[in-house]
């Protein structure tokens, strides 16, 4: 998810060579209810999460680490492991 239009994201995506939509939160809506939006430099910090089917949160990464996907990769591969709780 970004802050940038629709338009500038499937751009991005398709020089990417990504098979899945990026999200735009042109109005920071989102990124204020994560608590991630810093009013000041009207920005987001830089974060992943992981959120499992049950939208739960499973993974947070902050800062330069959250620009590669490594991580929440892994993440998700545990996630995918796991079995169904009932």
């Amino acid at each position: 998810m970004s802050i940038d239009a629709p338009p500038s994201n499937n751009e991005f995506a398709k020089k990417l060579g990504l098979s899945f939509r990026l999200l735009s939160d042109m109005n920071r809506t989102a990124l204020k209810d994560y608590g991630i939006f810093n009013d000041q430099s009207t920005f987001a910090r830089r974060t992943t999460f992981v959120v499992d089917k049950e939208g739960k949160i499973q993974h947070i990464e902050e800062g330069r680490s959250a620009i590669d996907p490594k991580n929440a990769v892994e993440v998700c591969l545990t996630l995918k492991k796991k079995p169904a709780t009932q």
